[in-house]
């Protein structure tokens, strides 16, 4: 049995943000599937891992870990030599991807989230989607997308020229909204649509998706 563990849904965005990492060091995991229709990330054993009620849980041997941007900067700080190099031993290349990996926490993902949850899972559960908050939120997205459109023309990718958890962070939210007219607002961006394809083509992100797949 492998000695990590994830336990979380394989349509959690959060979930898979951990996967894609785990994915990328090519390592073994057990995925602990948690039946969030059922409420079961609300109740015991779960919230002896996680006591917000949140997929994904992480445990490591004794070590146990919630919120799956930390989860992922503890795995790529732990097991550097295996799989993709997500983080960097230089302090200024690195601080570059801290900081847009803080961008993508608390610009990119706030906005993506809301239209996700709109435009994806409200339908999957038969509500009805506020049309004036989509545009809304289609708004901020494209000046955020503004700002990724200058970085990406002077860089491959957010924290420079190599791919990064900067990058392997947007990948959950981007997938969902690639399915929704919201994929206009990336394409319509010369550089941030080929940053999309680049990502979206990693072999690592189309495990994941295979994981999804089967659920």
């Amino acid at each position: 049995m492998a000695v990590l563990k994830v336990h979380g849904g394989v349509l959690s965005t959060a979930t898979q943000r951990v996967l894609a990492c785990l994915h990328e060091k090519q390592l073994e995991y057990e995925l602990v599937r948690v039946d969030m229709a059922a409420g079961d990330h609300k109740k015991e054993p779960f919230l002896s891992l996680n006591p917000f009620g949140q997929v994904p849980a992480f445990e490591d041997g004794d070590l146990k870990l919630f919120e799956s941007r930390a989860i992922t900067q503890y795995v790529a700080h732990s097991y550097p030599e295996k799989g993709t190099e997500l983080i960097y031993q230089d302090p200024k290349r690195m601080a570059t991807i801290g900081m847009w990996m803080e961008v993508e926490a608390h610009h990119f993902d706030p906005v993506a989230s809301k239209l996700v949850r709109e435009l994806i899972f409200k339908p999957m559960f038969g509500m009805a989607v506020d049309s004036a908050l989509v545009t809304e939120y289609e708004a901020k997205l494209s000046q955020v997308l503004d700002v990724y459109e200058s970085r990406l023309e002077q860089n491959k990718y957010l924290g420079g020229d190599y791919f990064s958890l900067a990058d392997l962070h947007h990948l959950p939210c981007m997938q969902c909204l690639m399915g929704t007219p919201v994929k206009e607002l990336f394409y319509a961006r010369v550089h941030v649509g080929a940053w999309c394809n680049d990502l979206l083509d990693r072999p690592a992100w189309n495990k994941v998706i295979e994981l999804t797949n089967d659920a």
